[in-house]
């Protein structure tokens, strides 16, 4: 589990710093991301399941609640003040919706850069723009 929240975390890193030069690395850095995090959250759900804990179903109030902590919060120290005081089960079940916030986050950054590469082309593609602009001029 750590492993994958780790490679989670860094695919999405990586994928930012390599967005300047490759719109490609930056797309497949984050779809590998994606699939680090529905790894972690396949692990959370399993967690619950094999120990009989209930997972909080779409509409409930406590997912609701947690969806709407976070979105205010973005902060880690703050989710891990909350974890302190919680019950394995619920640390699992916000950890769940935190996952499913991010991999929705994720699918609407990766959505847009496809967008974006679509109409404005690659770094290359960008670059010779550029010069035949001032080669025109």
């Amino acid at each position: 589990m750590v492993q994958a929240a780790r490679s989670g975390k860094q695919n999405i890193v990586e994928g930012c710093m390599a967005s300047a030069t490759s719109a490609k690395t930056e797309i497949k850095l984050l779809n590998v991301a994606k699939a680090s995090l529905q790894e972690l959250l396949e692990d959370f759900e399993d967690y619950l399941k094999t120990r009989g804990h209930r997972q909080w179903e779409e509409g409930s109030v406590e997912l609701e609640a947690m969806r709407r902590v976070g979105k205010e919060h973005n902060e880690g120290e703050y989710f891990m003040q909350l974890a302190q005081s919680r019950a394995p089960e619920t640390i699992a079940n916000m950890a769940i919706v935190l996952i499913k916030q991010a991999d929705y986050l994720l699918h609407r950054q990766i959505q847009r850069l496809s967008d974006d590469f679509v109409q404005e082309g690659g770094f290359s593609e960008r670059m010779t723009r550029i010069r035949k602009n001032y080669r025109g001029k």
